[in-house]
């Protein structure tokens, strides 16, 4: 007995190892059972006065018939074999059966029988493979739904009750419930709904478990109908849909029908007792059925028997078609209730109908989708059921409203693609008219409506589908954005505290904003697609989506109709004003034909909202030939199927306002009849009946509706008006009797509603909507992919910004903070991904004025304010995520952000490294003195130096401050609270990581990172000349600063940046008069940008280095503080980057600063050091920057400022330059053809000319050893250019410029007894010896030259006037001396080489006269000496063998000063 498991039934029974024993155990352990259960009836029978004794019948004395079978029952029992499913269970239930039906028991016995027949049912002996297991369940039903007793006391009474929705709720629970058939289902709940409603005057408890049972059996149920059959969905369509009948198959079902004799008896349902229920229709589902099972479809005698059968049948479809049309049923008889003056009125309002829409609920989760397969179950959906809800949706109360909004959004769960219209319908004429208030309704209904809108926003693609469903549907209303304007109006506080109301709207919205922000992750869809545009007319009312399914097919269409209504709204906007401009307006967008044809226009007029109604009633009206055509086309748009007169006409009357004048009511009217009778001729003869029928009905609205008209038409007045209008014979009484009470109780509204405003939902429109519903464009499903977002967030973004703004302002609680964070960075995201720049800058800007950061510090202590305001800190820390995050998508909203930024450096709240770029830590550390014009202790110690207390920079820095005890004025050590506040300021402002901002400004796009330059340059203000004042002084230095570190973050992208950046630094330079921090950050981030940047830019080199002329434009005073750190740099630049200098352009500005600090005594060593670099070996020069070096170096040789040594070094250096011509020439040679490199040579002739000429300078040196050097340097380069190919010209050029001018500078100088010149003598001699040495070096050359002659007189000029000078007042032996020998050696070469001869081929016996003219001044006796013997053949002789003299040979000439060519070039 222990292993019997009573939950798990029979069936785990048989499951056990099929011994003897076993089985014979568990068969006892049931039979036991149910004996106990015969013996507990048994019992309570005996109790009884009449059962306990026997009663006489005739002779015998006799037990009663039930106790018989009870006995009987228990003898049988335990002779069963076999195993119980093989056992038919009506043998065992039958006793306990006859006595629950019998009327002769009481109340305690049938409770017990009751108990039985569920104990048995709970067992689970009973499931469908036992035998005869159907007639069993239909037999336990049948008995309890007639049950009978007797009444002794009310509370037997309520256990019978309880007792029965106990058995017909196992019943249905049990496995064997399948094989009940439609028509028990239907009784079992008919009867428990009537035991509900008895319930009423019972006691609560039997109310709520009736109610629950109720619950329980739908559930039950409708969760069947997933495993329906779509065989029985067949059976249904068979019948064409007609209403099945429960009544009258068999009496047994109709409940009991006589009342005991003793008048105690109870028959349960109440007919008596339940007056008001029964009497209105509630009597229960059977009742229903009855009336209704009149409307049979017409193939009569077939249908009734056809029904009877489904009804038989297995249950199905069929009975949950009439339960649930029962229930919508309940809600209608509520409606139509006359109330009852002594009922519980609040019973009726919000009792019934809440308990019929609580059971709808349970049927429709448990159906869920499953309805859509069943087309009758559907249709009750659609229609009875919605429009019960559309009704129930505007009850005062809230519990009924809460309950309302469940059901649809289970619908839309469920069932969204088939109720497209009736889900607009319930948004536009419930949620959007409860929860703006504007109608009437209560706080309470606003809730609860703001509620489930909230409820619906959460659903991920609710919006997406309100959208491309409605507000992209041209026949539609804007639901989205209706519901999206809705909430952020609900959102904000209006001269009111916040209440829980905006929180809920902030709710929705935020979900609506945060489901957008989930698509971006599921992929983005391109957000560049391509605009709409209409190409070619095609009619806007016919445009058809080939692939609901597919977004590639329904994403276009959405969108293009959406172009098309908003083209339309547009169109409506212009017909409002003008109907002729607007009209053609829509023919100008191809909405229109380009020829107008009526039934283009009266689509336009049907479809379009917000037309003006007055305009569109006239141009109907209109007599004109078209304006008719367009009328009738107008009235052909119309679906006036089945419709009532009265109703069509409403829905006629709706779409425009009927004209005045009585021919246009005539025309319009007889538009309308023609379509009416064409569509519903129902009982009218003819087009004529109809149109005499609807002047009649606008005459009676008129007359009942006008308060002018004080005696109004009575019912048989309007019928007599109406006589023989139908073809001569009159209407049917009844027929014009219900369209008098229908315009009687419910005006034709002749002016309807103008504008957009939120309709009540009327039968004709709810009767239209059906009709529409069965044409409309289909549902469209969205998926989660971000399709239509971007226009979605358009229509909305700027009121949720406003609307989580103002939210975020009143609010005090931080979980509300946080929501309007989480909206915030939602919408940044969303906007970021579709490209939406100005909503993300509309963002910051609203962020930024909460950081606190911007408003003026009114405050002692802004630091501390900062970290007790959580509000503050949280929207900071979101500006700078979204800085961080969509940086790239930032405008105009980088000012607000820098705002922000500078504020925090005024208080000193940024970590140190926020203006770093990515290399400074490295160079930083390399060279700590590299670090000292980029840190901030600069601009820090001048503001300190100009008298303004230093500010301490750095969080510690303010918090050390905070500790500190100012002598002057004792302060207090500083609170836990001030400590703690501290501590939130600096975990705030680490949480920012402001630095990355511009640490990694690299990645940001490039309009990004443009306006986020600019905004560097707006907020460090324009500089201003004379003094500005420290605080904004370091605010410009710190933008600078940050300006620097992005443009060296940013080197792949330097020419978008470099003109800004450039153009700010100019006027830096330009506008200081005084050295200070900030033209210090400028120069020295000028050169640190040159040299991080030339490696990289060689195409920007010229760029960059004219950006360093901004240096020479210094003023004198700033340049002077500043030359000897300028000149490091400058060199440091040279000497990192001179390979990649290439042009004359850069070199110049290079030679040029370096050319300054010749002459300033600090910075001339560095300069020279980077002139060293340059030229030595020739290692850095070039074409391009030869004689700017040559240049640079000849002011180095003529400074003064430092050491002799150096100026000789920097005559060095230019005459070991000249290398460099003779290597250019040799490659030059080489590399090039012969035109090219005549033009090489030229060139390179120019740059050795401005050599030897720079070194011409320097001979006039006041100092000796310089002065001497220049002119060594000086001969070396004139005589050592073999491998230079200079022209004749240029060698004259050579004279003429530099040796001539030379030497007659210095004998005037030397005459000029100037005293700060040493030892002239000495300068002189090495003068003369440099022309003689270069003259013989180039005599060959230059003797076959026409100028020789003119040449060589400047040469003896010369020597003449050296001869004769007087230095100190005296003449000079050693240099008189030094002429003559020579002069001497000149001649003796020229005669060797056959250039000085009388009548000489060459130059004529002119040169040898005013040669000898010229000598003779200097040394009489020289003509002698060179020319002892003056013969003239022989002199003739020698010239023809002389020739080719060879320029070796050697003449009397002074050891060191050698004339051979090859002695030149070795002594180079």
């Amino acid at each position: 007995m222990a292993r019997l498991k009573l939950q798990s039934g029979i069936k785990a029974i048989e499951e056990e190892p099929e011994d003897y024993d076993t089985t014979y155990s568990n068969k006892a352990t049931l039979a036991c059972m149910i004996n106990s259960e015969v013996g507990a009836v048994l019992a309570v029978m005996r109790r009884n006065v009449r059962w306990g004794g026997r009663y006489m019948s005739g002779d015998d004395q006799l037990e009663h018939s039930l106790i018989q079978s009870l006995k009987a029952l228990r003898k049988q029992i335990f002779l069963w074999q076999n195993q119980w499913h093989t056992i038919n269970p009506a043998v065992y239930l039958q006793p306990f059966l006859d006595v629950i039906r019998s009327d002769e028991t009481g109340a305690p016995i049938t409770g017990v029988a009751l108990s039985s027949v569920h104990k048995i049912l709970t067992l689970d002996v009973i499931d469908q493979n036992t035998v005869n297991v159907e007639d069993a369940m239909r037999l336990v039903v049948d008995a309890v739904t007639s049950c009978r007793f007797e009444v002794t006391d009310p509370a037997s009474e309520e256990v019978v009750l309880m007792k029965i929705l106990q058995v017909l709720l196992a019943c249905m629970k049990s496995k064997a419930s399948v094989m009940l058939s439609n028509q028990h289902v239907c009784t079992i709940v008919n009867t428990c709904f009537r035991i509900v409603h008895q319930a009423e005057k019972k006691s609560e408890l039997l109310q709520q478990i009736a109610r629950h049972t109720m619950y329980e059996l739908v559930r039950c149920i409708f969760s069947h109908l997933s495993n329906v059959d779509n065989t029985e969905h067949a059976l249904v369509n068979r019948i064409d849909m007609a209403k099945q009948e429960l009544g009258g198959i068999d009496n047994n079902y109709a409940f009991g029908a006589k009342q005991a004799e003793n008048g105690n008896g109870s028959e349960y349902d109440g007919q008596a007792s339940s007056g008001s229920f029964a009497s209105n229709g509630f009597a229960g589902l059977v009742a229903t059925v009855r009336e209704e099972s009149i409307v049979v479809a017409g193939n009569g005698k077939e249908t009734v028997p056809y029904v009877l059968f489904l009804m038989t049948e297995l249950y199905g479809v069929p009975c949950m078609v009439e339960i649930f049309h029962f229930f919508c049923s309940l809600l209608n008889a509520v409606e139509n209730l006359g109330m009852d003056p002594r009922s519980n009125t609040l019973a009726f309002d919000e009792d019934v109908p809440l308990f019929a829409l609580g059971l709808i609920n349970s049927a429709i989760e448990l159906g869920g989708p499953s309805f859509r397969r069943h087309p009758r179950l559907l249709s009750l959906i659609q229609d009875e059921l919605f429009r019960n809800l559309m009704q129930f949706g505007l009850s005062m109360s809230p519990l009924i409203l809460s309950m309302v909004c469940s059901i649809v959004l289970n619908l839309y769960h469920h069932l969204r693609t088939e109720l497209k219209l009736q889900l607009e319908a319930f948004f536009s004429c419930v949620i959007l008219r409860l929860a703006q208030g504007k109608y009437g309704s209560s706080y309470l209904q606003q809730e609860v409506a703001m509620e489930a809108l909230v409820d619906f926003c959460r659903q991920k693609t609710f919006m997406v589908e309100m959208y491309a469903n409605l507000d992209c549907d041209i026949t539609c209303s804007n639901v989205f954005e209706d519901l999206a304007n809705l909430l952020s109006k609900s959102a904000f506080p209006v001269n009111c505290p916040l209440s829980a109301m905006h929180i809920l709207s902030l709710d929705g919205l935020i979900a609506v904003i945060q489901g957008m922000a989930e698509r971006i992750g599921n992929g983005m869809v391109s957000s560049e697609q391509a605009p709409v545009s209409l190409e070619e007319y095609m009619p806007f009312w016919m445009v058809k989506c080939d692939n609901n399914g597919d977004p590639s097919h329904w994403v276009p269409f959405v969108r293009r109709r959406k172009y098309i209504k908003r083209r339309l709204m547009i169109g409506a906007d212009h017909f409002n004003r003008d109907p002729k401009k607007g009209l053609e307006f829509l023919q100008g967008t191809h909405l229109l034909p380009g020829k107008l044809d009526p039934q283009s226009v009266a689509c336009f007029f049907r479809y379009t909202a917000g037309l003006d109604k007055n305009l569109v009633g006239d141009f109907l009206g209109n007599h004109d030939e078209f304006c008719v055509q367009v009328l009738h086309e107008f009235a052909g748009t119309f679906d006036f199927q089945d419709m009532n007169l009265d109703t069509a006409l409403r829905l006629f009357l709706e779409t425009f306002r009927l004209p005045g004048e009585s021919q246009k009511i005539q025309r319009v009217l007889e538009a309308f009849s023609e379509r009416y009778y064409e569509q519903s001729p129902l009982i009218l003869a003819n087009k004529d009946a109809a149109l005499l029928l609807s002047y009649s009905l606008i005459m009676l609205n008129t007359d009942q509706h006008n308060v002018q008209v004080k005696k109004k038409m009575t019912e048989e007045d309007f019928i007599r008006n109406n006589r023989h209008i139908n073809g001569g014979n009159d209407l049917p009484r009844e027929f014009l009797s219900e369209l008098y009470h229908s315009i009687c109780k419910n005006e034709i509204r002749t002016t309807p509603e103008q504008g957009f405003g939120y309709p009540e939902m009327t039968l004709s429109r709810w009767i239209d909507l059906m009709h529409k519903s069965k044409k409309t464009s289909p549902f469209i499903v969205a998926d989660s992919r971000a399709y239509l977002d971007h226009a979605m967030f358009s229509i909305m973004s700027g009121p949720t910004i406003a609307a989580i703004s103002v939210v975020f302002d009143h609010a005090e609680h931080e979980d509300v903070y946080q929501t309007c964070i989480d909206g915030f960075l939602a919408v940044a995201k969303i906007s970021a991904c579709h490209h939406l720049e100005d909503v993300l800058d509309d963002l910051v800007v609203s962020l930024c004025k909460f950081t606190t950061l911007l408003n003026p510090s009114s405050v002692e202590e802004p630091v501390l304010a900062f970290g007790d305001d959580t509000k503050a800190r949280m929207a900071t820390v979101t500006v700078f995520t979204i800085a961080n995050r969509y940086g790239d998508y930032i405008r105009t909203g980088w000012r607000n952000i820098l705002d922000c930024i500078l504020r925090l450096h005024k208080l000193g709240l940024l970590p140190a490294r926020v203006a770093s770029d990515a290399a400074d830590e490295s160079e930083l550390s390399v060279d700590p003195g590299h670090g000292k014009p980029i840190t901030n202790s600069l601009s820090s110690a001048h503001i300190q130096s100009i008298g303004t207390p230093r500010r301490s920079s750095g969080l510690m820095g303010r918090f050390s401050q905070l500790l500190s005890l100012d002598t002057e004025e004792p302060r207090s050590q500083p609170t836990e609270q001030q400590l703690a506040a501290h501590q939130r300021t600096l975990q705030t402002i680490q949480k920012c990581h402001i630095d990355s901002i511009f640490t990694e400004s690299k990645f940001l796009q490039a309009e990004s990172l443009l306006q986020l330059a600019r905004a560097l340059t707006w907020a460090a203000g324009r500089p201003q000349k004379g003094s500005s004042s420290p605080e904004d002084e370091d605010t410009a230095v710190f933008c600078l600063e940050l300006l620097i570190a992005i443009t060296l973050n940013n080197r792949d992208r330097i020419v978008l940046l470099w003109q800004g950046v450039y153009e700010h630094m100019a006027n830096i330079v330009q506008s200081t008069v005084m050295p200070c921090a900030l033209v210090e950050k400028a120069v020295f981030g000028l050169l640190r940008i040159c040299q991080r940047l030339l490696p990289y830019k060689e195409n920007l080199a010229d760029e960059l280095l004219r950006s360093l002329q901004l240096v020479l434009k210094l003023d004198a005073r700033v340049a002077d503080a500043y030359c000897e750190q300028i000149t490091l740099e400058v060199s440091r630049l040279v000497k990192a980057n001179a390979t990649h200098i290439r042009s004359q352009l850069g070199w110049r500005t290079i030679t040029s600063l370096l050319s300054i600090t010749a002459r300033h005594p600090e910075a001339s060593e560095a300069g020279f050091d980077a002139l060293l670099f340059i030229m030595s070996d020739g290692a850095h020069l070039l074409p391009a920057n030869y004689f700017l070096c040559i240049d640079a170096a000849r002011q180095f040789a003529e400074s003064r400022v430092g050491q002799a040594e150096r100026s000789v070094c920097a005559l060095d250096l230019m005459s070991g330059s000249v290398d460099c011509l003779a290597r250019w020439a040799h490659e030059a040679k080489e590399a090039m053809g012969e035109g090219e490199d005549a033009k090489m040579f030229q060139d390179i002739g120019d740059l050795w000319l401005r050599l030897v000429q720079g070194l011409r300078k320097v001979c006039l040196d006041q100092r000796e050893e310089v002065r001497n050097q220049a002119l060594l340097s000086l001969q070396k380069c004139l005589t050592g250019v073999d491998g230079i190919q200079i022209s004749h010209g240029l060698r004259l050029q050579c004279f003429d410029l530099v040796i001539f001018t030379m030497l007659d500078d210095l004998l005037e100088i030397a005459q000029g007894h100037q005293k700060d010149y040493r030892n002239m003598e000495g300068t002189l001699i090495l003068a003369m010896k440099l022309l003689s040495k270069v003259f013989l070096e180039l005599l060959n050359e230059l003797s076959q030259l026409t100028t020789f002659c003119k040449l060589w007189l400047g040469v003896l000029s010369r020597m003449e006037k050296y001869m004769k000078v007087k230095v100190r007042g005296k003449k000079s032996e050693k240099l008189q001396e030094l002429v003559l020998e020579l002069l001497k050696n000149i001649l003796l070469v020229m005669k060797t080489r056959g250039v000085l001869m009388q009548r000489s081929a060459l130059g004529g016996d002119s040169l040898w006269e005013l040669t000898w003219l010229h000598v003779n001044n200097i040394a009489p006796s020289l003509q002698s000496e060179v020319f002892p013997d003056q013969d003239p053949e022989q002199s003739s002789l020698k010239h023809g063998e002389t020739g080719s003299v060879v320029s070796g040979e050697t003449v009397s000439v002074p050891s060191n000063e050698t004339t051979t060519p090859e002695g030149a070039g070795a002594g180079a």
